[in-house]
């Protein structure tokens, strides 16, 4: 039989795990959930309730600060489409290799005496 002390514990954590839920409803991925369909917004990769997790908030213009509740500046992006997306985007904040060398071209070919090289293997 459970003593006063364990049913008050009880009552305590069920209406912490019902607040918790509740705020976590409100927040922004809560309601791009419920907002959009379970869906990749890059690559079409479609979503259930066991993979759920996988499926992450992208904000489109960088901003986690900037939540409409229109959800205008947000779509929903897989772990590995989202990762991509942040690595293009700092890519691009800090330029990328070609822009460093002063857009300068290689004349180095690695296979440019293949034919030859096949050749005499004969």
């Amino acid at each position: 039989m459970a003593t006063e002390h364990s049913k008050s514990r009880l009552d305590r954590v069920v209406a912490e795990a019902r607040q918790a839920r509740e705020a976590r409803e409100k927040g922004y991925r809560e309601q791009a959930l419920k907002l959009y369909p379970w869906v990749c917004g890059r690559c079409a990769r479609e979503f259930t309730r066991a993979n759920l997790h996988e499926l992450t908030v992208h904000h489109r213009d960088h901003n986690h600060d900037n939540n409409p509740p229109d959800g205008s500046n947000w779509e929903l992006l897989c772990l590995y489409c989202h990762d991509n997306e942040h690595s293009r985007y700092i890519d691009a904040a800090h330029g990328d290799a070609a822009s460093d060398t002063g857009n300068k071209t290689t004349t180095y070919n690695p296979f440019a005496d293949l034919g030859s090289l096949l050749k005499n293997k004969k």
